[in-house]
């Protein structure tokens, strides 16, 4: 890695998803007010209320909402383009 090329306040911080309790460390800049202690080391923590591990696109969960059949209405009343 070349040398110097890091804002100087690039460090070890922990981002905490509040839905699950779920917490990662990886390095920002982010500003931090508050502190959290993992193995015995002391972290700045940034609270976050949604990530990877509680969206519902990347759980799986997602509902695929069908709005009233609006793709068929579509197609009864416009029908097929590529036929004329």
């Amino acid at each position: 890695m070349k040398k110097d090329i890091h804002p100087s306040n690039y460090r070890e911080v922990v981002f905490k998803d509040m839905s699950n309790d779920d917490v990662f460390i990886t390095r920002s800049t982010v500003a931090a007010k508050e502190t959290i202690e993992i193995d015995g080391v002391t972290y700045p923590l940034v609270k976050l209320e949604i990530t990877n591990t509680s969206h519902p696109f990347f759980t799986g969960k997602q509902k695929l909402v069908d709005t009233a059949g609006r793709v068929d209405k579509f197609r009864n009343r416009y029908g097929d383009r590529k036929k004329k």
